[in-house]
């Protein structure tokens, strides 16, 4: 069978509701979800936003490099996370 592609995200303009639908089939239900928009914190569409904390997840967004360190630190506290990472 061919896995499921999520739509292929270049910047942080493709990151929508669609793009990050992945994040909300994962089991268990991550807490918290670091988005990494390259070389720079972007913003996100607040509907966006809205939708995710609806479902249950936090939405963290910050430059990539201060991502990874995000998703290390909250992995180390045990919380479940998950990262989608744009390189800068």
């Amino acid at each position: 069978s061919t896995p499921a592609v999520s739509p292929q995200v270049g910047s942080h303009r493709d990151i929508s509701h669609e793009s990050l639908s992945l994040f909300r089939l994962l089991e268990p239900q991550i807490e918290i979800l670091v988005l990494g928009t390259g070389d720079r914190v972007e913003r996100l569409h607040p509907t966006t936003l809205k939708q995710m904390r609806e479902c249950g997840i936090a939405v963290e967004v910050q430059d990539t490099a201060n991502a990874c360190a995000t998703f290390n630190f909250l992995m180390n506290e045990r919380r479940v996370v998950a990262a989608g990472l744009i390189p800068p």
